[in-house]
């Protein structure tokens, strides 16, 4: 779409080329904002030329560059990623749920997924399971830390205050070694999920497990164990923020999120009876 009130482009350089003037916003991939009229914005701040690294192995884990595009994520994973971060298993599937073509993939940037703030975000789901934390670029020159799923406070807001840049996405190295499973769901075949479930096992035993897409903003649920039926199905039952969109009826999200996270419960107690055996 040509986006008619956008007058200036410039690439940043620095982080200091991150101070905005009126009407700038700051731009990666640009698919949602290239998407869709933008009344307000006349200026275009394009982040990749900062040039950031896309995925860095630390000693503390992961550290995913706001701007590594989804389809490098994916790639990665697959075919350079150490073999025991199982849980990367998990960044396909997350990729799929996204309602995009492999073009979208990409260009889109796994930092834009996250800030756009959508309640169907892929990397959203992904992080979130992860124990992700989002290193916030703050405008006075310092940096802040906060979860990603505590960033996301609704469906497309963040807790960013004007002028803050997400720089990185760190994953911890507790969480990529994890058995990881994803559930989702959609009123039409080829639709936006209406409902995603992912879930993470660690290797002591601790579960997670996190409702996106049926609800605003994530819910993080966590167990010191895989929780029995009952346990997960009132866990998952009262969470909060389940809405009603054209996509879905908040009463249909809240029960289709109970059988997907049961069917991941009963996966998880599989392996564990098979490693068992």
């Amino acid at each position: 779409m040509d986006i008619t009130t956008v007058t200036s482009f410039r690439s940043a350089r620095s982080r200091a080329d991150l101070a905005l003037a009126p009407g700038e916003v700051v731009i990666a991939g640009g698919t949602w904002l290239m998407s869709e009229p933008q009344p307000r914005t006349t200026g275009f701040v394009d982040l990749t030329t900062l040039d950031w690294p896309d995925l860095e192995v630390t000693d503390e884990g992961l550290r995913i560059g706001a701007t590594c595009t989804i389809a490098r994520l994916i790639d990665w994973a697959e075919r350079e990623a150490p073999p025991a971060w199982t849980s990367l298993a998990l960044v396909r599937p997350a990729s799929d749920a996204l309602l995009a073509s492999f073009k979208i993939w990409n260009t889109a940037t796994v930092g834009g997924n996250v800030c756009q703030a959508f309640a169907a975000g892929a990397m959203i789901a992904l992080l979130s399971t992860l124990d992700a934390t989002a290193l916030v670029w703050t405008p006075d020159g310092g940096e802040r830390r906060i979860a990603v799923a505590d960033l996301v406070v609704d469906d497309a807001a963040t807790s960013l205050a004007p002028g803050e840049v997400v720089r990185a996405l760190d994953v911890p190295a507790h969480a990529l070694r994890a058995r990881v499973g994803l559930q989702k769901i959609a009123l039409a075949e080829l639709g936006r999920s209406g409902a995603v479930v992912t879930a993470r096992v660690d290797p002591d035993g601790a579960a997670v497990f996190v409702i996106t897409a049926a609800v605003r903003r994530p819910r993080v649920l966590r167990f010191a164990r895989v929780p029995g039926a009952g346990e997960l199905r009132d866990a998952v039952a009262s969470a909060t923020d389940f809405y009603t969109d054209p996509l879905g009826s908040a009463d249909w999200r809240r029960g289709v999120s109970v059988v997907l996270a049961e069917r991941l419960r009963q996966g998880f107690a599989l392996d564990r009876r098979e490693g068992a055996a």
